[in-house]
């Protein structure tokens, strides 16, 4: 799998822990999740329909995205649904923050 160059996205701080933002890096909507300070970015189109995942319901307890759409829950971690009805997974993206509080990332691959 192959990594893209790291893209300075945001602040870190533009992102409040329990909240989500969406970005475009090369014409890819990537979501942003903050789940207590660490931070998660995976393709922002649900892999079961054509809805924003950064605009789901985050759950911080179990480190998930909810789907508004039809509600499938994805793990932030490995982009894997964990509830029906979506059953592929969205693609992960590296996430990093640089010690100037810069938050980059860097897309996983070259497709959905």
């Amino acid at each position: 799998m192959t990594v893209a160059e790291w893209v300075d996205v945001a602040r870190a701080s533009d992102i409040p822990p329990g909240h989500a933002a969406r970005v475009e890096i090369d014409e890819v909507p990537v979501a942003i999740f903050n789940v207590d300070g660490a931070f998660y970015a995976l393709d922002d189109t649900c892999s079961h329909a054509e809805a924003s995942l950064s605009e789901g319901d985050l759950d911080v307890d179990r480190c998930a995205i909810e789907c508004p759409l039809h509600g499938s829950t994805f793990d932030l971690r490995t982009g894997e649904p964990l509830t029906l009805p979506a059953v592929e997974p969205v693609r992960v993206h590296h996430v990093d923050v640089d010690q100037n509080g810069v938050l980059r990332v860097a897309l996983n691959g070259t497709g959905a």
